[in-house]
């Protein structure tokens, strides 16, 4: 397993934050998915050998958020 942190302009909110984890949670090659509000990050750990970084940023930048 492999982690990434990213930071997501729209994390700053419990219903955005909800939706963006349970979005990346869905993803059968991610573990998990943590925002850590005081940093602002988003922690994603993934199965590298199923899936890269610019797939996942890919996801989330198709669900209408925005990598800072």
């Amino acid at each position: 397993m492999a982690t990434m942190t990213v930071n997501v302009k729209e994390a700053t909110s419990e219903n955005s934050i909800q939706a963006l984890e349970g979005i990346l949670m869905k993803m059968s090659e991610v573990e998990r998915a943590l925002v850590d509000v005081e940093e602002g990050g988003l922690k994603i750990t993934y199965d590298e050998n199923q899936i890269d970084e610019d797939q996942i940023i890919k996801r989330i930048q198709l669900e209408g958020f925005h990598i800072a």
